[in-house]
């Protein structure tokens, strides 16, 4: 196995590695809900691929549509409190 001849330095490692940064990753828009997804992959959210439904996911949407409705409950209850205290 050869080695080098001389150590590199820091600077020089350093420069070497400028390329390895992590890049931001591209995401497109899923066309049947809406939701960034990946290139080349199903949709987290409703999962289709290519307009064909490809994963099943029931238990998400009622968990999604309970947490949206605890979230309206939540606003509701804060707007009447400020009512009241307006009052």
């Amino acid at each position: 196995m050869p080695h080098p001849k001389k150590r590199k330095t820091k600077s020089s490692n350093r420069k070497g590695r400028a390329h390895l940064a992590l890049k931001t990753k591209k995401l497109n828009v899923c066309p049947k809900c809406g939701k960034p997804k990946l290139p080349h992959h199903a949709c987290a959210f409703c999962g289709t691929y290519k307009g064909e439904q490809i994963i099943k996911i029931k238990a998400r949407k009622k968990t999604e549509k309970k947490k949206a409705q605890e979230r309206r409950d939540e606003d509701r209850v804060k707007s009447d409190k400020k009512k009241k205290k307006k009052k």
